[in-house]
């Protein structure tokens, strides 16, 4: 079974690339846009601190580590599973899932393969860019153990991007199109790029057990930074991952049963 998806996985890619590459401009545009993005919010960062040192205990270099962890994970939501966006409007709405629905494969990975978006290659790049960047400026000693754990880490981020944004577009089978839910809450994640320490403690409780952002790059960071208070609750990044995606594929089903096409 997983031979066979993984086979259907690369026909549907390598299917995508070759449209992508009839417009290698565009390609090339939006992976350069994303980048572009992601450094002004870098840039914005830096000039704070170069007035001052820390932020609330933090330094520029530990929160370049947390962005670092935070961009990297979600590029692998951005680069496999962005579709998600567009459930409710290009497939519930016009009622094209009844054609994913005949097939004999799995609806959503069917939508998930639809296509992979080239704007999250800028967003990992930038990541990666990051990552070795507050690396190089920290006292971290790193040995296997701590490089494994560290793409657990990652890993374990861009499944509970890919939970919450497959949770909250699952309300498009009772709301025909749930983008604007979807929207806001993925919004939230911008908060999770920063210490959550630096804000008060309700938005803490909510950013860790209602939607949980803290875990994709807060609590992993805290784990190898060893803050004390918060590593051993980032130790259990790994668990919250595979717990979101189960939870948010659980919902997805209850969802299905609930379409009811809704035609043209």
């Amino acid at each position: 079974m997983l031979k066979r998806y993984a086979k259907l996985y690369y026909i549907f890619a390598k299917n995508h690339i070759k449209v992508m590459m009839e417009y290698r401009v565009d390609f090339f545009i939006g992976v350069i846009s994303v980048m572009l993005q992601q450094f002004a919010s870098i840039f914005f960062v830096k000039v704070v601190f170069d007035h001052i040192e820390q932020i609330n205990g933090w330094s520029f270099y530990e929160i370049l580590f947390i962005y670092g962890i935070a961009a990297t994970g979600r590029s692998l939501h951005h680069i496999f599973f962005d579709n998600l966006w567009t459930l409710g409007w290009q497939y519930v709405r016009p009622g094209q899932l009844d054609r994913l629905l005949i097939r004999p494969i799995n609806p959503l990975f069917h939508v998930c393969a639809d296509r992979l978006q080239q704007d999250g290659l800028g967003q990992l790049a930038i990541g990666i860019i990051i990552l070795a960047s507050a690396f190089l400026h920290l006292d971290l000693a790193f040995g296997m153990f701590e490089w494994v754990m560290l793409v657990i880490m990652i890993i374990s981020s861009g499944l509970i991007y890919i939970a919450i944004n497959l949770f909250f577009a699952t309300f498009s089978f009772w709301m025909i199109d749930s983008l604007p839910v979807v929207y806001a809450v993925f919004n939230l994640s911008e908060f999770a790029k920063y210490p959550l320490t630096i804000y008060n403690k309700t938005i803490r409780i909510f950013l860790t057990w209602v939607i949980p952002y803290g875990f994709t790059a807060f609590y992993p960071a805290a784990w190898f930074l060893d803050r004390t208070g918060y590593g051993y609750v980032g130790v259990v990044s790994p668990l919250i991952g595979v717990g979101a995606i189960a939870i948010a594929y659980i919902f997805w089903l209850f969802g299905l049963k609930a379409y009811a096409s809704t035609g043209t």
